[in-house]
């Protein structure tokens, strides 16, 4: 058996072990161990084991996460995400769904200070979901909004999973989180879209609300600028070069702490909550780092991403092709495993053809967040969906139901950056 099926196999192993429920740390780790044993004997694994580990989470680039998560977890306790709730509203409300379409706007806008999809979607499930179901909304048509809002936390900056796709491909973070901007706002603007194609087919699906008048709506942007000051401080310093990534993360968890204490949300009790969130976060994502890397130190032996790559060079495939073919695939396999671990399974194979091919891996690093924001709401493994069944108390399928307007909404999004690259590309140049 050659190294480079060896390697190959050991892909498949890793999604089965994964589609068993083994924690993607564990699969990685696991099989890259058994990899290395099998190739190169115990003092091979011996050494990759006293080696990769450390070089994993040794990086002084890696501080940016925990600290990025610690605002993110701040800005949770900070109650703001209701703030942003009811000034979306104020603005929103009267329009017929206007009460989902202030949630997607809110949702992109504490995405901007979280970060996380997950966090995202359970957080504005609790704040929305009852105010819609108090307005006769359809269960439907409020949870799949939820769900789907909350995939913006991992577009819109500071995102989580753009931090560690930046890390493991050696691309500027502070151009990654630009370029992601205009896309976060596209895809927004896109999910408003399919809540007012669906309120038009089913009108009772989602009643317009009252309309408020200007200085009530005005009274309510004075609660929500800690949210726009804490973006336009931590991305716009990225992007005028003030502040670095670790800086400008720095400065975004110690502000997110003081509009916690300003706003008297922040006891001692809370804030030992908070450190301990952030921690179990952190740790979670170096152990995942941990479990990649050893995984990758396997495939780099076996030579097997440059197989692939040469079978894709061989078919003499187009790029605007490659991609989507690679959609479907990534469609699929969202289907069946969480974001992270569908990124990390398959950044190793597709990235080095991504680089044969000539596309930009600036641009394809926000077409992987948008494929994997898909994947977080496509049954029946969609991350995002198990959330609200959770958080909200609803059966699963009530939200399946109203998620495919939204679907489609990506998949157009996804033809939107494959047809015009300078949306993700335009800002970022700015920046040279």
């Amino acid at each position: 058996m050659t190294p480079a099926l060896v390697g190959i196999l050991g892909f498949g192993a890793v999604l089965a072990l994964m589609l068993l429920r083994v924690p993607v740390a564990v699969a990685m780790g696991l099989v890259g161990a058994a990899g290395f044993l099998m190739l190169q004997g115990w003092d091979g694994l011996a050494y990759v084991m006293g080696s990769s580990p450390f070089e994993s989470v040794f990086p002084y680039s890696l501080s940016v996460v925990p600290l990025f998560v610690m605002m993110g977890v701040f800005a949770t306790y900070a109650g703001l995400s209701r703030q942003l709730y009811d000034a979306a509203y104020a603005f929103l409300g009267h329009f017929r769904g206007g009460l989902a379409l202030a949630t997607i706007g809110a949702c992109a806008a504490f995405g901007s200070i979280c970060g996380s999809a997950i966090a995202t979607a359970a957080t504005m499930c609790r704040v929305a979901l009852p105010e819609m179901r108090r307005r006769g909304y359809a269960d439907s048509l409020a949870t799949a909004t939820i769900a789907a809002g909350g995939t913006l936390g991992i577009l819109i900056p500071p995102s989580i999973i753009l931090l560690i796709y930046a890390l493991l491909t050696e691309q500027s973070l502070g151009k990654l989180y630009v370029a992601a901007l205009l896309p976060g706002l596209l895809g927004t603007g896109l999910y408003m879209l399919a809540i007012a194609a669906t309120v038009r087919f089913n009108p009772n699906s989602g009643p317009a609300g009252e309309r408020m008048a200007w200085p009530r709506r005005l009274r309510t942007m004075r609660s929500v600028w800690p949210v726009f000051l804490l973006f336009v401080v931590v991305i716009g310093g990225m992007f005028a070069g003030i502040f670095s990534p670790n800086e400008a993360a720095s400065v975004g968890a110690v502000g997110a702490l003081l509009f916690a204490l300003a706003g008297r949300t922040m006891g001692l009790s809370r804030f030992k909550d908070s450190l301990l969130e952030t921690a179990s976060t952190s740790a979670m994502i170096f152990l995942i780092l941990i479990g990649a890397g050893l995984f990758n130190f396997f495939l780099e032996v076996t030579n097997a991403p440059q197989l692939v790559v040469q079978q894709i060079q061989a078919l003499n495939v187009s790029p605007a092709l490659f991609l989507v073919l690679l959609t479907v695939f990534y469609v699929v396999l969202g289907a069946l495993m969480d974001d992270l671990a569908m990124m990390l399974l398959t950044l190793p194979f597709v990235f080095p053809a991504v680089q044969a091919l000539g596309i930009d891996p600036l641009w394809f690093g926000i077409y992987m967040v948008t494929i994997v924001e898909i994947g977080m709401i496509v049954p029946p493994v969609g991350m995002n969906l198990f959330v609200i069944q959770g958080v909200g108390q609803v059966k699963l399928p009530t939200v399946i139901r109203g998620i495919l307007p939204f679907v489609l909404a990506d998949l157009v999004r996804v033809g939107l950056l494959i047809g015009f690259p300078q949306i993700v590309l335009w800002l970022p140049s700015l920046m040279d």
